[in-house]
């Protein structure tokens, strides 16, 4: 048999059973004994193999542990390493992974649309109209404590604030120029939008028509806001990105960027430090760095199926 025929057999890649064949050829059986592939009581077999493949796709355990101690309660094989049981799981095709939050609620036809209507706009934009993306965030007063390398003999820690206060942000971004415009309110609402608004045309001066691209929070189709933008001279149309799709709004990838760059291991002694940062961040080094930041913050669209994941329940 060839080894792409029996690695098909044992639900292994060619490259292990290569190795297998050169640790044999080289050493004889005391070349495999030492390969991390085995337990302390010896291989599993193909059969095996298979009820392992299928009960780590019937039950998704979180660990390498759990794999262990399933094996072991299943095939009286103990793994002594986690190391080994790690190679195990690639070679049966799994992986590691982070389930991702998806609504049920998703709409796939709205997506298409957007995308759609987006890039028609896009592609037939004006030079004297401009297109921005708006959101609001809350962030805290806190450190966010992210991985980091270090020595290995030496413990790390942040050291967290004791208070939980947090600062609402009204902003919206351009795509182009990294231009934003960002507002510190006490509360986002009605009136936080409109002052957002003002701010944008004020920043476009020249330009004829701006386009602004949001969520449906409800402050955002209030009637306040409406009627601010039925006044005679009004440069805004409102843009509104389908419900459940955060995806479709950049400025999200943003709040990320803001978190990545202000609060992972950072701590700030004092909340006006914490907002100064916040704030010096959005207003002044997003539109500075702005071709090195851009690639973080595009508007490279993808639809999202709720149908295309397996939901955890």
């Amino acid at each position: 048999m060839s080894c792409a025929e029996v690695s098909s057999v044992f639900l292994l890649d060619d490259d292990t059973v290569r190795t297998w064949f050169r640790l044999y050829r080289e050493d004889g059986i005391e070349g495999l004994s030492g390969f991390d592939y085995e337990g302390s009581a010896g291989h599993l077999n193909a059969r095996q193999l298979q009820q392992l493949k299928s009960w780590i796709g019937d039950t998704l355990p979180r660990t390498t542990r759990h794999v262990g101690a399933w094996i072991e309660q299943e095939f009286g094989i103990t793994y002594q390493s986690r190391s080994g049981l790690v190679a195990l799981l690639h070679r049966l095709g799994m992986e590691h992974r982070k389930p991702q939050a998806v609504s049920q609620k998703l709409d796939v036809d709205k997506q298409k649309d957007f995308i759609e209507a987006y890039e028609t706009l896009m592609n037939r934009l004006p030079t004297d109209e401009a297109v921005m993306f708006a959101d609001a965030v809350h962030p805290t007063h806190a450190v966010r404590p992210v991985g980091c390398w270090a020595p290995k003999d030496i413990k790390v820690a942040v050291d967290q604030t004791s208070g939980r206060r947090r600062i609402n942000i009204h902003g919206a971004i351009d795509l182009e120029t990294g231009q934003t415009r960002m507002r510190e309110v006490l509360t986002v609402d009605a009136m936080s939008t409109i002052a957002l608004l003002m701010a944008i045309e004020t920043l476009y001066p020249a330009m004829r028509l701006i386009h602004v691209f949001l969520d449906n929070a409800r402050y955002h189709h209030a009637k306040l806001v409406r009627e601010w933008l039925a006044q005679p001279g009004r440069r805004i149309k409102l843009h509104f990105v389908p419900a459940y799709c955060p995806h479709l709004n950049p400025i999200e990838r943003l709040w990320g960027l803001m978190h990545k760059n202000v609060t992972h291991n950072q701590r700030y002694a004092t909340f006006n430090e914490f907002c100064t940062a916040m704030l010096g961040f959005l207003k002044e080094d997003v539109p500075k760095n702005w071709g090195d930041l851009c690639d973080d913050v595009s508007d490279n669209f993808r639809i999202i199926s709720p149908k295309d994941f397996r939901v955890l329940t």
